[in-house]
């Protein structure tokens, strides 16, 4: 546009070109897939009318939903219904009629994916000419790219894994070993191996999953490193001790190393079936041969241990300082504790120390991690500000989350627990006016009162 003798430029509207920003999710608390806004509100109509009884009035609202929603949400609703963890478990026989719709949107494109994770709630529903013809449509589409039919295979197996679907499992593991036993390729017969190794294990037969480690040598698949961490957690995970043991030792004769993964694995296992005893030896082995902890480490420990559950769980009568908490707990929890904070390396790794700020980041850490690493933060800074040449940072930060990713959103219960320790501690650092997830204060102000702290204790 000309006004004058300058010429105006208008900008266009803004209209349907634009990105639109990514729809919020809500967490599940059972762990499933996040839905959005919109999804969430779907399955809240269906689940509050008759819908699930009556398929006229479920149809009914589920092309409502797919013609009024964008492509991203229709699809986030269906996986959500996919989920072995769904929210809405009682809705899962409606993921059928919703895919059904959602493939009949202009928008849609064929997921092989997608069609795996439907398959064996069709088995789990007794529908299996559904499930048939759909396994059919898909080998019809993909038998000429033999790479996406063992990909199919391999989602379709670990999506029957993953539901507990016996029947549909069966079929899938039958397709893929087939295909495996046939195919030429190096890389179907590694991703086929792969996938029927993890499952068996998933289903807990990791008994069957290793005699599959024994014909990938024969077929000329050299096992990797996944295979051998799958079996050893499969026989930790149903309480084979030995079995699991063994495959450690089968793993480093194979020229693997044990590494903070495989050490987390067997670690959990053992907490897993309450046999604490054992945990000691291995985090006495982790550390003769230089195998970091992690957080994992310390959550796949301290969660095992309930006189450390109850005391962050209950009503904040816990000990403030390690050697008070060491004094209360029974000799095996005792001893884990003085395991992990004899080394270092995950507070290390939590902390950040420069001039302008000090920051202790526990996001990861369950309720026991993020107590015992703030116990042992505690003691760190006081034998450092001891130091003649410590430089007291500025400020100093305690970043604990404000509930984003807890089961609640909104409610971290670290978060509440870290505020629980300041108030007994009678510490400086307050809830960050501009960040609700964190604490902060003064550094010379906290020196000041671990000062004061160590002469009270």
């Amino acid at each position: 546009m000309i006004v004058g003798s300058l010429t105006v430029t208008i900008p266009p509207p803004w209209n349907h070109r634009r990105l639109r920003p990514t729809p919020p999710l809500i967490k599940c608390e059972s762990g499933g897939v996040p839905l959005t806004k919109q999804g969430h509100r779907f399955l809240s109509s269906l689940a509050s009318t008759a819908a699930a009884e009556d398929p006229t009035t479920a149809n009914r609202l589920i092309k409502k939903f797919v013609a009024s929603s964008p492509k991203s949400i229709a699809l986030n609703a269906l996986s959500h219904l996919l989920s072995p963890r769904n929210s809405h478990p009682h809705l899962s026989a409606l993921a059928f009629p919703l895919y059904t719709r959602i493939s009949e949107a202009s928008w849609y494109n064929w997921n092989p994916k997608l069609v795996a994770e439907l398959i064996p709630l069709l088995d789990l529903q007794g529908k299996h000419d559904e499930s048939a013809a759909l396994i059919s449509q898909a080998v019809s589409k993909l038998e000429s790219r033999e790479r996406d039919l063992v990909q199919f295979y391999c989602n379709l197996i670990e999506s029957c894994s993953k539901h507990e679907s016996k029947q549909g499992f069966s079929e899938a593991y039958g397709f893929l070993s087939e295909l495996v036993r046939n195919s030429s390729s190096v890389y179907v017969k590694r991703q086929g191996y792969k996938s029927m190794v993890s499952s068996l294990c998933e289903m807990g037969q990791p008994d069957e999953a290793e005699n599959v480690v024994e014909d990938m040598r024969k077929n000329g698949v050299k096992p990797s490193l996944f295979e051998f961490r799958f079996v050893l957690y499969g026989y930790g995970k149903i309480g084979c001790f030995e079995d699991m043991e063994r495959m450690v030792n089968k793993m480093e004769m194979e020229g693997f190393e044990v590494d903070t993964i495989c050490s987390n694995m067997v670690i959990s296992s053992f907490g897993a079936f309450n046999a604490l005893s054992k945990m000691v030896p291995w985090l006495q082995k982790m550390k003769a041969f230089g195998i970091p902890f992690s957080v994992r480490t310390y959550n796949s420990v301290l969660n095992s241990c309930p006189m450390i559950m109850s005391l962050v769980q209950g009503s904040g009568s816990f000990p403030v300082s390690l050697a008070e908490l060491v004094k209360v707990l029974d000799e095996d929890e005792a001893l884990l504790v003085k395991e992990l904070v004899e080394s270092s390396s995950v507070l290390d790794e939590a902390m950040e120390w420069k001039d302008v700020e000090l920051k202790l980041d526990l996001h990861g850490m369950h309720l026991g991690s993020a107590y015992v690493i703030m116990l042992l933060w505690i003691e760190e800074m006081k034998h450092r500000f001891k130091v003649n040449e410590c430089v007291v940072p500025a400020q100093i930060t305690i970043v604990c989350g404000s509930g984003k990713h807890s089961s609640v959103r909104g409610e971290s219960p670290v978060k509440t627990l870290i505020k629980a320790m300041m108030v007994r501690t009678k510490s400086p650092m307050k809830i960050d006016r501009k960040n609700i997830g964190c604490f902060i204060a003064k550094g010379q102000v906290v020196k000041n009162w671990l000062s004061q702290l160590e002469e009270n204790l």
